[in-house]
């Protein structure tokens, strides 16, 4: 227990109840098609389970809050439309426990009974038969699209403090605004996790959202209810008619180890660290993965609380709120310390920086907040942050290790970064194993050699950074790297790009195969054209499966005898022994979008054999896109080969990203300095990528967002011959290489500039400055004299004193919609001028 501590906050024992009978009995038979053609059957779940035709599944095992009801038409006698809207939530209640949740609490007649009552109900009155109807979809299709919702009340951020004098003069002013000093105070540990926003309406959860910008995040309800930690329904009664939880989301420390420790026993690259898990596994498409994996969720505050005609409970303090989410069955934090003095506070983080990696989940700081309601209120916020909270933040982890090697890694554009391999130590929260040394000169600065013993840390506890060597460790073996003169993947001479740079180049962009390979994963990145399935491995398997040839060799020359360290010619024989090399299916991005499965048929990769884990020294080729046939015992196929899922699904989601728009595909080209913001700028200015081309250069050059470096970037891209090809083929393939303008939208901010700042209720900050470049105007960052209207939401912070202070035309939100409607003469009565002129 740390010391200065009073009565820790603690869950009960109902939340583990609710949790065993969710579980309780899976007793699963084989699932066969429902009648009708429409989804899979749902196996039985426990040998006492019985559930009615009209029965409602019980909160904790219902699944998603059905659309469908939603969409039912008015045309439907309103008793009608009750027992569809009935119906169609039982059929997806089962389906979610089923195919998500892996759970099924209905036997196979039982769903089949409620599946065809739905049925026959819809062609009764065929106008019931919307597209939201669980009729007209696969049961195990849930849409994870990941749309965009607004936060009823904004998920502010924290103002950090990296010393106990920052945190005494935080608590000095906190003292002030009390009028005493030693003000009560909450300490609560600051997890490393996913910010989450649950919204309960009767006590029901409803909604799941990412904090996204602290005004919109993105809707993960479906994933978000397959944590078992997330109440689906609060305990007790007399709940807010509408209340937001805020909480964290995170990966258990011991779950993610043993994770991490199963991907590796498969072969396959473990995660960095739990928080990365944490937020890609609660942003899975499929909530099937996000099922499988153990996440868990603690919660640390409330947003908008709306009691409706319930009478609200006498809560005046942060401590008397976490007792009211425990008393509901909502998670809290048993780390959490009601102190009294700055002493205590000081105490907790002392002891907890010396013991942050002893409890259940990653830490980076404790959050101190004043206790009293009252004063909460009197202290107020800032635009970001709450002035009665801080984050106390611990300085980065350093730890030793030993720097085994300096090797070098070839990007996209041929820049050629020099990066340290050591032994793997634990930093942070997560084993680390290499870092980047950014360049030549680099090195020389740090003063590090290989072989040394190297201070390591992780930078914002996040990125590994060689620090400096401890020198007085060194015994004379250890030597200085050396910058390759040629590129390590095609041979080609390095140079910097122009004079003066410090970072060096491969100028072989057309065919060295490890810019190929850099290019072809970031087409698939979400920046770019969002491929999921086209990760790293594939995208090295497409273009250079002959990677880890020379790995292989050397293998097989050190089982031939000839020692660690095989001479030139011993390894040119053991090389000559393998199989032939394979032509890669990419020589150039060109024919991506023309591949089918079966051009990727005998594709083989070179992989290390493993067992229990662990590397054997012994290498093999093996298909990548397609399985390994199975052969019966007089050589006949018991099996043939066939695609995997995953090349299926990278297939399928090439020829979706077909559709992308213009500016994705212009930052999927891999122009240097393209990156989303001029893309966007050049997307809307010119339409197509044959107008971007036709440019010249002061044409280019004068778009907003653009100038002259990236102008000229443009020009010597499209310069370039293969380039072209590849604009031509991705075209002729059916990639959209132009965007068509809605001329339904007028033009009414022709010409304008319009800066949005703070938060509005009905725009995202991407939809509001979509909105103000489809009309023709330009959706700038900061104000100026130039800046034509400044649109001003919550918490608009500094750029609405610069507007007044240079006399800039502001509008409110209701003003900017006019604004979008009709232009400038639509908001001449509303707008409200600056002081200056």
């Amino acid at each position: 227990m740390p010391p200065g501590c009073h009565r820790p906050v603690t869950r009960r024992g109902r939340r583990a109840r609710r949790r065993a009978r969710r579980g309780a009995g899976a007793c699963r038979r084989a699932c066969r098609p429902a009648a009708g053609g429409g989804a899979a059957g749902v196996g039985a779940v426990g040998h006492d389970v019985t559930v009615s035709e009209t029965s409602t599944p019980t909160p904790d095992d219902a699944g998603p809050v059905t659309e469908a009801a939603a969409a039912v038409p008015a045309a439907a006698a309103a008793d009608v439309r009750q027992r569809w809207a009935e119906l169609a939530e039982q059929v997806e209640a089962a389906q979610f426990a089923y195919y998500v949740r892996d759970a099924p609490t209905l036997s196979d007649a039982e769903y089949d009974r409620l599946f065809r009552a739905l049925e026959e109900l819809e062609a009764a009155h065929p106008d019931l038969r919307v597209p939201e109807s669980p009729t007209q979809r696969v049961g195990g299709t849930f849409s994870t699209e990941f749309a965009t919702v607004t936060h009823h009340e904004p998920m502010m951020s924290l103002d950090d403090v990296f010393s106990l004098e920052e945190l005494r003069d935080w608590a000095a002013r906190v003292d002030a605004a009390a009028g005493r000093g030693d003000v009560e105070m909450t300490c609560e540990l600051k997890i490393d996790g996913l910010a989450v926003n649950l919204l309960y309406e009767d006590g029901r959860l409803v909604r799941a959202a990412t904090r996204g910008d602290g005004r919109t995040g993105e809707d993960v309800t479906l994933n978000v209810r397959t944590i078992a930690a997330v109440p689906h329904q609060l305990d007790g009664d007399g709940h807010p008619a509408s209340i937001e939880i805020r909480g964290e989301v995170f990966f258990p420390v011991e779950k993610f180890e043993e994770l991490n420790a199963s991907l590796v026993a498969a072969g396959k690259a473990p995660f960095a660290n739990p928080r990365n898990s944490a937020a890609g596994s609660l942003r899975q498409k499929d909530p099937r993965v996000t099922a499988a994996r153990p996440l868990d969720m603690i919660a640390h505050g409330v947003g908008a609380v709306d009691w409706g005609r319930v009478t609200a409970p006498e809560t005046r303090t942060q401590w008397g709120l976490y007792e009211q989410l425990r008393e509901w069955g909502v998670p809290v934090s048993t780390h959490t310390r009601l102190v009294r003095s700055r002493a205590e506070a000081e105490e907790m983080i002392a002891y907890y920086g010396e013991h942050r990696h002893t409890v259940e989940h990653e830490i980076d700081g404790i959050v101190i907040k004043v206790n009293d309601f009252a004063l909460q209120r009197q202290m107020g916020a800032t635009s970001r942050a709450p002035r009665w909270a801080a984050a106390y933040k611990y300085p980065p982890e350093e730890v030793n290790t030993k720097l085994l090697d300096i090797r070098v890694h070839v990007g996209r554009t041929g820049r050629v970064t020099p990066y340290g391999v050591m032994e793997p130590v634990l930093v942070a929260g997560s084993t680390v194993g290499m870092a980047t040394l950014h360049n030549a000169n680099e090195v020389k600065r740090k003063g590090v050699l290989i072989g040394d013993t190297v201070v390591l840390r992780k930078a914002g506890d996040v990125i590994p950074e060689i620090v400096a060597p401890v020198v007085d460790l060194r015994d004379g073996h250890e030597r200085e790297f050396v910058m390759p003169e040629r590129c390590p993947s095609c041979g080609t001479p390095l140079a910097p790009a122009k004079e003066g740079d410090v970072d060096l180049r491969c100028p072989n962009s057309r065919s060295c195969p490890a810019q190929l390979t850099e290019r072809v994963a970031h087409i698939a990145s979400r920046g770019a054209l969002d491929i999921e399935a086209l990760g790293g491995e594939a995208a090295l398997a497409l273009t250079d499966p002959e990677a880890n040839r020379e790995l292989a060799a050397a293998a097989l020359a050190v089982q031939a005898g000839h020692g660690p360290v095989p001479t030139p010619e011993q390894l040119a024989a053991a090389e000559a022994e393998l199989p032939p090399r394979q032509r890669p299916v990419l020589t150039t991005e060109a024919g991506l979008f023309d591949l089918t499965a079966e051009d990727l048929r005998d594709v083989r990769v070179w992989r290390e054999i493993k067992k229990d884990g662990a590397g054997t020294g012994r290498w093999e080729q093996r298909l990548f896109f397609w399985t390994t046939p199975t052969f019966k015992r007089d050589g006949t196929v018991s099996r043939p080969s066939k695609p995997t899922a995953t090349t299926e699904l990278m297939i399928a989601e090439l020829d979706k990203a077909k559709a992308q728009p213009l500016w994705r595909v212009l930052v999927a080209l891999s122009i240097r300095h393209v990156g989303p913001t001029a893309a966007r700028a050049l997307a809307t200015h010119y339409g197509s990528l044959d107008d971007i081309r036709a440019a010249s250069l002061e044409e280019l050059s004068a778009v907003d967002g653009v100038g002259p470096v990236i102008a000229a970037a443009l020009q010597a891209w499209f310069e370039e011959d293969w380039h072209r090809e590849i604009v031509e083929s991705w075209a002729a393939a059916g990639v959209r290489t132009a965007d068509e303008r809605d001329e339904s939208i007028e033009r009414t901010l022709e010409g304008l500039t319009v800066v949005v700042t703070g938060s509005l209720e009905n725009f995202s900050r991407d939809s509001a400055k979509e909105a103000i470049i489809v009309r023709g105007g330009k959706a700038a960052g900061s104000v100026s004299k130039k800046t034509d209207f400044v649109v001003v939401g919550a918490n608009a912070g500094s750029k609405e004193d610069k507007a007044r202070e240079l006399g800039r035309p502001i509008l409110d939100e209701a003003g900017f919609v006019a604004l979008l409607e009709g232009g400038p003469a639509a908001v001449a009565d509303r707008v409200e001028a600056g002081a200056a002129t």
